[in-house]
């Protein structure tokens, strides 16, 4: 017998669980702190001191932006085990949320160049903790099978289960992540609007407290949430023995000593402390994933066609950092160049710089939706995943180019439209939707069933990859026109465009059977 048929339309999850709304809210504020304080934060860098900010040179800001990037997506590392393992997922968010909170509190005390980094690294941290845990939860949600859509269980609800496990269900779940993630898009766009203009136009530290004051409220809701989400989801998903404990342990003591010992190194040959951090967590942040590769390759056992996935997916994650190497500048030197370049004249009025920051999520928003639907149109004729790689770089070569035609124009002190810049974020966010959910789930499919949650790690270690040489990268606008520099982004996305085009029938037989 069908149960499917049997059940009424409204039981079969015609509400979601009162949960998603307490995550839907921590993550849309989590997400205003998060973007409105990194939407200011090269800026401020870059600021001179007499206006407030810490004077730092253009590619030494960018490059402190870079490596925070990285660190925040390092950190989610531990921060994810600490969550699955040892805390339990709510735990986790909400010490999170705390020291985030605590890191931009830091960061709104106008006490110098100590302070600042103090509060970037809390940030970090806090990051590191909440965003793996967040997620998971919004997954777990949808994991208990009595659950009948009201966020609780009736033990009895036959039909209700086999609605989880079949297509309604699936459908459910789907619907509240993409739910979660217009949560995180609404905050991303309206942080740079807030934030940006306390920042630029009353005192940066009042755009930093802004978002401190976000990730409060996004505390408050946690807190005051946390009965709308059933046990199983706030609890560990595996404790963690004695054994596992000893291994992180030893993994987070390796990784200090890696960084006390290059950044020791880099002051000894001369460095200031700031680049020998920057050096320090760069370093870090290409050894991480490349220990887990070698690990990954040397497991006994490994049969061949895993070991040809794990091949091909090499190939994908250097791509995908080469990718975020240049698409995580539009937060760093594409924000100076707005600043210096950009003519941002509103009937009579200049605008704050870090407006642009809100083109990405608002063109998220809008074309997230038509990408989804034309994947499903396209059905079995869709793109390969190296071919939607290859778009994805080759767009993002065009957008770069777009940059390198705007400095260009701008060329002698001039300044530009911004339509430059709002064409340019759009065929760069184009990109995006044809990388990103591309790399997300081929490396779901790809992995290795006891790999399957090392390889998604590497997915946001590509992400951290990327941030950390863009930091080393930006140091080539010291001796490069800007015109020069984006000319030169835009040839390595398009090179490696091509050469994935090119190797695309060599991935696919070794992806074996994974399109």
């Amino acid at each position: 017998m069908d149960t499917q048929r049997t059940v009424p339309a409204r039981a079969v999850g015609a509400r979601h669980p009162r949960g998603l709304l307490t995550l839907w809210g921590v993550e849309m504020w989590e997400r205003f702190s998060f973007y409105g304080m990194r939407a200011i934060l090269v800026l401020f860098l870059a600021a001179p001191t007499e206006s407030g900010g810490l004077g730092l040179a253009p590619h030494v800001a960018a490059a402190v932006f870079g490596v925070y990037g990285a660190l925040v997506n390092l950190l989610a590392l531990p921060g994810g085990w600490l969550a699955d393992r040892l805390w339990g997922s709510h735990r986790a968010v909400l010490w999170g949320g705390v020291t985030i909170t605590a890191g931009h509190t830091v960061l709104a005390v106008p006490a110098g160049v100590a302070f600042t980094y103090t509060g970037l690294l809390l940030v970090a941290v806090g990051t590191g903790l909440l965003k793996p845990g967040i997620s998971t939860m919004v997954g777990r949600l949808y994991d208990s099978e009595t659950d009948t859509g009201t966020g609780t269980a009736t033990g009895t609800a036959t039909a209700t289960t086999t609605e989880r496990t079949d297509g309604e269900g699936s459908a459910r779940r789907d619907a509240g992540f993409s739910l979660f993630y217009m949560g995180i898009s609404i905050g991303a766009f309206a942080a740079p609007l807030i934030t940006g203009w306390l920042g630029e136009r009353v005192d940066w530290h009042a755009g930093f407290g802004a978002a401190a004051l976000g990730m409060l409220v996004g505390l408050a809701v946690c807190v005051r949430g946390r009965d709308r989400l059933p046990e199983h989801v706030r609890a560990p998903v595996r404790a963690a023995p004695p054994a596992d404990l000893r291994r992180m342990f030893l993994a987070s003591a390796c990784a200090l000593v890696f960084l006390a010992v290059v950044f020791a190194l880099a002051v000894l040959w001369g460095q200031s402390t700031t680049d020998a951090a920057i050096q320090s967590v760069t370093w870090l942040t290409i050894a991480v994933p490349l220990v887990y590769f070698v690990l990954m390759f040397r497991t006994a056992g490994l049969d061949p066609v895993d070991r040809s996935r794990l091949g091909a997916y090499v190939w994908i994650f250097l791509a995908a950092s080469v990718f975020w190497m240049i698409a995580e500048q539009g937060g760093s030197l594409i924000s100076l160049f707005a600043r210096d370049h950009v003519d941002r004249d509103l009937f009579g009025w200049e605008f704050p710089t870090s407006w642009f920051q809100s083109l990405g999520p608002l063109y998220s928003i809008v074309l997230a939706t038509a990408f989804a639907a034309l994947w499903l149109r396209l059905g079995s004729r869709q793109p390969s995943t190296a071919a939607k790689f290859s778009l994805g770089l080759f767009g993002l070569g065009v957008a770069t180019l777009i940059m390198a035609g705007a400095a260009l124009a701008a060329d002698g002190g001039g300044r530009v439209t911004p339509l430059w810049l709002i064409v340019a974020f759009l065929v760069q966010i184009m990109a995006e939707m044809c990388l990103s959910p591309t790399g997300l789930s081929v490396t779901t499919r790809l992995a290795p069933t006891r790999f399957a949650n090392q390889i998604m790690s590497l997915w946001f270690l590509s992400v951290a990859m990327g941030s950390a040489l863009s930091a080393q990268v930006v140091r080539l606008t010291t001796v490069w026109s800007p015109a020069t520099y984006f000319t030169a982004l835009a040839g390595a996305a398009l090179l490696c465009a091509a050469a994935v085009a090119l190797a695309r029938k060599r991935l696919r037989r070794l992806m074996r059977g994974v399109t």
